[in-house]
Formats: C-alpha cells, sequence, structure tokens
C-alpha cells in the first residue's frame, strides 16, 4: 500500500465519526523506485491531506524532510517534488494493518494490499 492510497483512505466502521487518518502499524515496509512524474506529482499535491501524509510518512521514517505544509510554488521545485514523489509512490506498506483511530479496528495490509472490508455486523 503506497502512501498516496492511505491518504484516501478512512474507516466506515458504524458509529465511527471520524475515522481518518488510519494508523499505520506496518511489519514490512519496502521502498521501490518510480519513475519520477512531476507533472502527476504536482497535481496530485492540492488533493492530499498534507498533515495525514506527514504523519504517516513520519510513523515509518519515511519523512524526507518534507514540510509541515506544500511550499508555495511547489509546482516549479524539481526537489521538493522529488521528495513528495518518493513518499507517495516509493514507499510502499507490504505487511501490517491499518487502525481506526476511533474505534480501534484494524484492517490487515496483506501483500501490499489493504483490506477495508467490514463484517457484516460493522456496516
Amino acid at each position: 500500500m503506497k502512501l498516496l492510497t492511505h491518504n484516501m483512505l478512512t474507516s466506515h466502521v458504524k458509529g465511527v465519526t471520524k475515522g481518518y487518518p488510519l494508523l499505520i502499524k506496518a511489519t514490512e515496509v519496502k521502498v521501490n523506485e518510480v519513475e519520477f512524474q512531476p507533472q502527476f506529482v504536482s497535481r496530485m499535491i492540492p488533493k492530499l491531506e498534507w498533515s495525514a501524509l506527514i504523519q504517516a510518512a513520519e510513523g515509518l521514517g519515511y519523512l524526507q524532510d518534507l514540510p509541515n505544509a506544500p511550499i508555495s510554488n511547489y509546482e516549479n521545485n524539481e526537489e521538493f517534488l522529488r521528495k513528495v514523489h518518493r513518499v507517495l509512490l516509493e514507499v510502499e506498506v507490504i505487511e501490517g494493518c491499518l487502525q481506526c483511530p476511533e474505534s480501534g479496528r484494524q484492517f490487515p495490509i496483506s501483500k501490499g494490499v489493504p483490506n477495508m472490508l467490514l463484517n457484516e455486523d460493522e456496516s
């Protein structure tokens, strides 16, 4: 699971009002090089919940010196875009789980795929 995916996931357990951001409990993390696509990264930055990205990257030990907010004129700063690219697209949680911040419900991550399916009594 890439941190780009994590940034968009939320818990939908019945009764949960704020199931975001999910806490990552990783047992295996890999960094896989992916072709740098500055235009894609630039387009994604405004769609991100930046604080959740920073929290996730820091928790995994891959903060890459990212600031607490996107820098101004980031579209033209290749160094910044490369750091964001690395965190969003190259850091990948292979095994572990995601935990709902409100209910504590854990969702397994296996072979890089988070299982967000709920049991019948949870939906």
